[in-house]
């Protein structure tokens, strides 16, 4: 049988073992994952299809895979030396580009590790985000599945003023989930209704601090401006010459998610 407990351990391995995970064969990306679980039926998935949230182009977990009774979710944070990497201000670090893209090879390692295990169990399972009916909307700037939003129906973590989500290993990491038609109990969400209740700007107008860390100027007061953010990373493509080198299509950057108080914990 195929518990919590033996598919985090199963995980934890794949993050020690995998040599994706590593940078040059040494500095890992991710730590260990935060791992959750929310039933494919919770109404909060429904609530996603409303256009203030995401809108009708998001997909229920029924509609990827009609068997679909859990839906479980993985928070990959990223390591202290790849943070602290990007500490200083302006362009990414080469480590942090790395970990966008080599490193988010990985998490499709670890997608498929979560299918196969559920697999193995006697479920169907499906990775959305490897899915070919999964689609990206970039006009708009969003798309028919959100692991950051399942990440909050499944009780990791609420949203932040720069619109990451903060876990308690923070929110500087990589999300990733997988629908199955096992049976797992719910993860309890240890929040009330409030999406944004770890984000102390938020509460109370304190913080504030990845305002400043964008150099882009799209956060504010109001939130991110999502439009800002991705003409700075992929028109303007300030690591463009870099990203190059290493065939990466289009800039990273991460600022507001380094250096600032909810970076690898709840403040």
């Amino acid at each position: 049988m195929l518990t919590p407990e033996i598919l985090l351990q199963k995980m934890e391995d794949l993050v020690m073992t995998d040599q994706d995970n590593r940078l040059d064969g040494q500095t890992r990306y991710y730590d260990p994952p935060l791992l959750a679980f929310a039933a494919a039926n919770d109404p909060l998935f429904t609530e996603m299809k409303k256009e203030e949230i995401i809108g009708d182009i998001y997909r229920l977990p029924h509609q990827w895979l009609p068997e679909a009774v859990t839906v479980i979710v993985y928070f990959l944070p990223f390591s202290k030396e790849i943070r602290s990497s990007n500490y200083s201000s302006g362009l990414a670090s080469p480590q942090w580009i790395h970990s966008r893209f080599k490193g988010e090879a990985f998490n499709n390692n670890m997608r498929s590790l979560v299918v196969s295990e559920t697999e193995k169990a006697g479920g169907r399972s499906l990775a959305p985000l490897l899915d070919k009916n999964f689609i990206t909307d970039m006009v708009n700037f969003t798309s028919n599945w959100s692991e950051r939003h399942a990440a909050y129906i499944a009780g990791l973590g609420t949203f932040s003023l720069n619109r990451g989500l903060i876990t308690a290993k923070g929110m500087a990491g990589r999300f990733g989930s997988v629908i199955t038609s096992l049976p797992f109990p719910a993860t309890p969400r240890p929040y009330n209704n409030n999406p944004f209740q770890y984000c102390p700007f938020l509460q109370d107008d304190s913080c504030g601090i990845c305002i400043d860390r964008c150099p882009s100027i799209a956060i504010s007061e109001k939130g991110k401006d999502k439009y800002t953010c991705h003409q700075y990373l992929f028109i303007q493509n300030p690591m463009k010459d870099f990203n190059e080198n290493y065939n990466y299509p289009y800039s990273s950057c991460g600022k507001c998610q380094t250096k600032v108080p909810c970076e690898d914990r709840i403040p």
